[in-house]
């Protein structure tokens, strides 16, 4: 299975060295929506979708306009999954599964543009995003972006095992066996990340769980605008732990472990593309 690094978006928040720990305050910060583009022998899967071609065209009616302000996303068409995937020379239909980490309106945007895919979400997780049961819940989930009626399947833990000592989803139907979902609660009711097994070891998109690549360091770190938003939105206490649960499991040389937002991440990852494409 081949595996590709894509930036389906891209953020320009305030201010860089509150978000990215370098640079001035009065610089806007940098952070991607890191999602993946896996490609097997007979379709294409995408892990999260980030901004897609209607958030572009209406961003405060499908976005809203605290996001706007506070997240300051650049939206650019080229970046667009759909778009991005016509100019490597894709056909966009080919993509026959979606793999959704969580449902914030980040990870979700380009839905609409794969309307045939079947789209596979944690059932904690579609649960909340369906019937949201706090204000938290009801501000952070936009139903537009699956107003043109998705074809869900959800998932259960009771169907899985364990995976590096984390409790894992296995068997999905449709889906290769190297593909699995990881629960990883804290960040939203049903967050998960997903294990890609890329043969020589194992990929984890850990969506949201994390924001900085110092968070998996020792001793840890995470820039303040970061650290005060991840407790802002956090739903659950499990976050923090579950993070320390992936410190630990970074340590090993069998697991490549990375996050959806962070700009130090997602250009180690994407050279590393490039040099095996060379």
């Amino acid at each position: 299975m081949r595996v590709q690094h894509l930036n389906f978006g891209t953020y320009r928040p305030p201010s860089r060295r509150l978000v990215n720990g370098d640079g001035s305050l009065l610089r806007a910060g940098h952070m991607v929506c890191h999602c993946l583009l896996l490609e097997t022998d007979r379709e294409l899967v995408l892990i999260d979708t980030g901004f897609g071609t209607r958030d572009i065209a209406d961003p405060l009616g499908r976005l809203g306009r605290s996001f706007m302000l506070r997240s300051r996303p650049v939206l650019r068409p080229e970046e667009a999954a759909v778009n991005q995937l016509a100019a490597l020379g894709y056909d966009p239909r080919d993509v026959t599964h979606i793999v959704l980490t969580h449902l914030d309106r980040d990870h979700t945007g380009g839905l609409a543009d794969f309307p045939h895919a079947q789209v596979h979400a944690y059932g904690p997780e579609y649960r909340a995003a369906m019937n949201p049961a706090t204000k938290l819940e009801r501000a952070r989930y936009r139903q537009s972006q699956w107003a043109h009626g998705p074809h869900w399947m959800t998932h259960e833990l009771a169907e899985g095992e364990r995976w590096f000592g984390f409790e894992a989803v296995r068997k999905i139907p449709g889906l290769p066996p190297e593909i699995l979902l990881v629960p990883l609660a804290g960040h939203t009711r049903g967050h998960i990340a997903v294990a890609v097994d890329a043969g020589t070891r194992w990929l984890l998109h850990a969506g949201d769980a994390y924001m900085f690549h110092r968070e998996l360091a020792t001793p840890p770190y995470c820039t303040p605008g970061l650290r005060a938003f991840q407790k802002k939105v956090e739903v659950l206490p499990e976050r923090l732990p579950n993070v320390a649960r992936l410190r630990e499991l970074s340590r090993t040389t069998e697991v490549g472990i990375f996050s959806a937002h962070d700009l130090i991440e997602f250009e180690g990852w994407r050279k590393r593309n490039d040099e095996h494409r060379d």
